[in-house]
């Protein structure tokens, strides 16, 4: 048993006008994810961010979703990796994949930030990418709309009917990373 806290981040942009978009995804998990902990999330103490201590089984777990944009996440996961002493193996980063389509959902560690600025932002402030990543499937914009354009647009009726299952396994695939493996946690949720 890992004696390690482990710190999920859930990426998003803060605001009302951005909560139920396509790219508030990994911050829509961290809102299951404390739900089922019975815990709010309240305003972090260093890091410019909302968290919440939870167990994930018999794990220390901080959850964290940045108030800053995506583009500038990495600062707010450093300060929280650092007063709470977390390395970057035991940090899992729950993101929106526009390489997936949508409810599909791939548990991996490490690799590239593929042009989200979100993961960018995170690799560059901890120096490393070798984090686990839970990449959350929204699909490609249709015909030739603009990629940043699609990802701050809401889910369609089709895809919010969807939502809540898809959203629950993003949760349950956090809560096996943390319990069991990445290897074991693949097996189980990478379609």
């Amino acid at each position: 048993m890992s004696q390690m806290p482990w710190l999920v981040v859930g990426l998003g942009n803060p605001g009302p006008e951005y909560a139920a978009t396509r790219h508030n995804i990994g911050a829509m998990v961290i809102d299951v994810l404390a739900e089922r902990g019975s815990v709010k999330l309240a305003k972090h103490r260093r890091a410019h961010a909302s968290a919440a201590d939870v167990r994930v089984g018999e794990h220390r777990t901080e959850l964290l979703i940045s108030r800053t944009y995506m583009n500038e996440s990495g600062g707010p996961v450093k300060a929280a990796m650092d007063f709470a002493k977390i390395s970057p193996d035991q940090l899992i980063v729950l993101h929106d994949e526009l390489d997936l389509p949508f409810a599909d959902l791939r548990c991996k560690l490490g690799g590239g930030d593929n042009g989200h600025n979100g993961l960018r932002s995170i690799r560059q402030a901890i120096g490393t990418g070798d984090f686990l990543r839970v990449r959350l499937g929204i699909g490609r914009p249709p015909g030739r709309q603009d990629p940043a354009s699609f990802v701050l647009k809401a889910f369609s009726a089709t895809e919010r009917k969807a939502l809540d299952e898809f959203v629950d396994r993003g949760a349950d695939a956090v809560e096996s990373l943390i319990n069991s493996s990445l290897e074991a946690t693949q097996n189980l949720f990478n379609n």
